[in-house]
């Protein structure tokens, strides 16, 4: 019995990730623009565990969880998590090399984040940035005092939301603006006093995730697209991949007379701790609302 685990990128591709408690497998499934996705929720959602030093460890109250919350974690199982973690500021021991980066998510999104140097661009992926910068590199608390003082000294935020993350997404401006405005950020940041000794400055050099996300084939309407709220066990999603950025995957839907909206969004971290199925109908029967208005704070997503 494979649970998901939510979306996972690699390689600069989007997937959903599995896992099989009885055999303490993993797998990662690939989800390229234009694939049919017909499937349905199981049973009940269980916790997912703890993922520790390249290995899962079993939730052993194979805990029940909530069908509307982004969390795959029972209480017990994130207090551990964050007993030993960077988000959490428990892991100042940590030896590795950190890079700080600066993250456009949008106009007025602009982001200062951190991330382990081995993990590239995974974490940009993973929240969804459009284009980002690297800032510089070196020790943990040294990325970690670069951060709060970009914070402090320039009021740049450390995390947005999903709702404005998403309705960025429909109306961007030109790449070139959007490097633009990094660039600037970018020299900002380096001139300011107080950067930490211990921290090598990298050159400013842009990227873009447009084109990995197929951001280009989210309609700019909000009224054409739906988001998928709570799921429960029955519930079914069905639809064409038309694009992935972050967490969310956009799907084209089957032609539906009424007012039925043609693309739903779902944020993948609502299948983790759920065993997905094949539908058993045509079209999708979980729970769509309509776009959000963008002013929803959010709270970190994943690790670093």
């Amino acid at each position: 019995m494979w649970r998901c685990t939510g979306p996972r990128w690699s390689g600069g591709a989007f997937g959903l990730g599995w896992y099989h408690p009885e055999r303490g497998e993993e797998r990662r499934s690939v989800l390229p623009a234009g694939k049919p996705l017909a499937f349905a929720v199981e049973g009940e959602r269980r916790c997912l565990g703890v993922w520790r030093a390249g290995r899962r460890i079993v939730c052993p109250h194979a805990a029940v969880l909530d069908g509307a919350g982004a969390r795959d974690q029972c209480p017990d199982c994130a207090r551990l998590d964050r007993s030993r973690s960077v988000a959490a500021d428990t892991m100042a021991d940590d030896p590795r090399p950190y890079g700080v980066y600066l993250a456009y998510f949008g106009p007025d999104l602009l982001k200062v984040g951190i991330t382990a140097a081995e993990r590239g661009a995974a974490r940009l992926l993973e929240q969804g940035a459009v284009g980002y910068s690297w800032l510089g590199q070196g020790p943990l608390m040294a990325a970690r005092r670069a951060e709060a003082l970009l914070g402090s000294a320039l009021a740049v935020r450390d995390r947005f939301g999903k709702a404005a993350k998403r309705a960025a997404r429909r109306s961007l401006p030109p790449v070139a603006e959007r490097a633009a405005v990094l660039a600037a950020l970018h020299r900002e940041a380096q001139a300011l006093p107080g950067w930490p000794e211990a921290l090598q400055a990298a050159p400013y050099a842009y990227a873009d995730h447009s084109e990995a996300f197929g951001l280009g084939r989210i309609p700019a309407d909000p009224a054409a697209v739906g988001e998928v709220g709570a799921l429960r066990a029955g519930s079914e999603i069905v639809g064409e991949v038309l694009a992935a950025a972050g967490s969310d995957l956009y799907l084209r839907q089957p032609a539906q007379g009424g007012d039925a909206v043609p693309v739903v969004v779902v944020d993948a971290r609502l299948l983790s701790g759920w065993v997905l199925r094949a539908a058993a109908g045509k079209v999708t029967t979980a729970d769509v609302v309509r776009a959000e208005s963008g002013t929803d704070e959010g709270r970190q997503e994943g690790l670093f």
